[in-house]
Formats: structure tokens, sequence, C-alpha cells
């Protein structure tokens, strides 16, 4: 069934609203997919595909059967969908039933009830790329203006995933490297506690809680929390 048309207007400015402090990369993924659906007239359904080093992902969907037919395509490595992420381009498929360049794919989103298609590439970052995808249940369905509606969304979805792309990258570095100093204190502090018991220098204690790792199959750094924290209770 068709999505109720939303403003154009307030979709996109929803999009700019969008707080990348208060709301996650899969949250804005999915706001945009909802959004693009409710907007662009004649949409059923829609993904949004994701890829990045050589690995394709629909990371927000508005349907399983949008999702199945997304990943027809990641599994042969063709289709609509990944030719406009990797182009930057639109790729509209008005009827499906005379669809020449993908026949395997078109057949299969026919027997799901799909008649046309639409995606429209997302150019996120250097080494990011993505693409809008729409689907309608009858031939046709996106007109000259639904095309012109959908590029325009496309164009601020691309911004806003951007954005929310590197703000999520910036926090997972960020939570990384407090990891990174976290381990590194405590490792610190336990071969600290095995220079003073076995009278060894640094490289040796480091040695030491490397074996006790491999030999425990646990990270050195968990090795190294049991020890300080034993030490602790001492």
């Amino acid at each position: 069934m068709t999505a109720p048309h939303a403003d154009p207007g307030a979709a996109l400015a929803e999009l700019s609203r969008i707080r990348l402090d208060e709301t996650d990369l899969e949250d804005v993924l999915g706001r945009v997919a909802e959004l693009a659906n409710q907007t662009v007239p004649g949409s059923a359904h829609v993904t949004v595909t994701i890829a990045q080093g050589g690995h394709n992902q629909s990371a927000a969907c508005t349907s399983d059967l949008a999702r199945k037919l997304d990943e027809w395509q990641y599994r042969q490595e063709r289709g609509p969908c990944l030719d406009a992420s990797a182009s930057a381009a639109s790729l509209s498929l008005p009827d499906l039933v005379a669809e020449e360049r993908w026949p395997e794919w078109a057949a299969l989103a026919r027997e799901a009830g799909i008649g046309s298609s639409l995606s429209i590439g997302l150019p996120i970052q250097e080494a990011v790329t993505g693409a809008l995808n729409l689907y309608g249940v009858t031939p046709g369905a996106f007109d000259r203006e639904a095309i012109r509606i959908a590029e325009s969304f496309a164009a601020y979805a691309a911004v806003a995933l951007a954005n929310a792309h590197l703000y999520d990258s910036t926090a997972t570095l960020a939570r990384q490297m407090r990891e990174a100093m976290r381990s590194r204190a405590v490792i610190e502090q336990a071969k600290g506690i095995l220079m003073g018991q076995r009278r060894c220098s640094a490289d040796e204690a480091f040695a030491l809680l490397s074996k006790l790792s491999q030999d425990s199959n646990r990270k050195v750094r968990e090795v190294a929390e049991a020890l300080v924290a034993k030490a602790a209770n001492r």
C-alpha cells in the first residue's frame, strides 16, 4: 500500500533538525527511510543501502519485503541499488515487466508485488556510499515530479547521513581511545606489582602478563585487572 504523502518541505526541515548528540546513526537512517516513504509520491517501501569496504547492507528499511529485494542484489553483486550507490546516480525502473538490465531481479520484485523502483545514489563520505531505494506497487509509480522530489530529499539525506556517520565515527574513536587508556593504566599497574613481587624488569613483567594471557585464553587487560584486584584485596 502506498504511503500517504507528507509535505516535502516539512520532511527536509525535519532532516535539518536532527540532533546528532541525541540520535545515533541507526536512528538517523531509520528516520530517513520513513520520511522518504511518507514524502515521495508513489512510494510504498523504502530502504537505505550503505556500502563500505566492499560490504553492502540495508541499514534501514520500512518493510521486510524491501529488505529482501536489496539482499538479493547484495548476494548476486548486481542490481539497481548497487549501481546507484557506486555511481551516485539516479536509476529509475518505471516498468519491471519491461526491465532488461536486471531481468532476474525484476522478476523477483514483480512476484513480490512491486511494479517499479527508483534508486538514488547517496555520496555520504569518500569511503562510504549508499543509495535511497524506493519501491512502488504499480508500473510508473514514480513520475517526473516524484523523481524530482526524491532527488531533492536524497540530497538533504546525504548531508544528514554524512554528518551522522562522521559524528558516530568520532564518538566511536573517542570511546576506543578512552578504553585504550584505561587498559594501558591497569596493565602498567599490573606490571608494577609483578616487578615488585619478582624483582624483574618492566619488559619481563609484561612478558609474564602475556604468557598468563595465552595460558588462560584471556586478554592481557583482563589478566592485569585480575592481578590488580587481587593485590588490592590483600
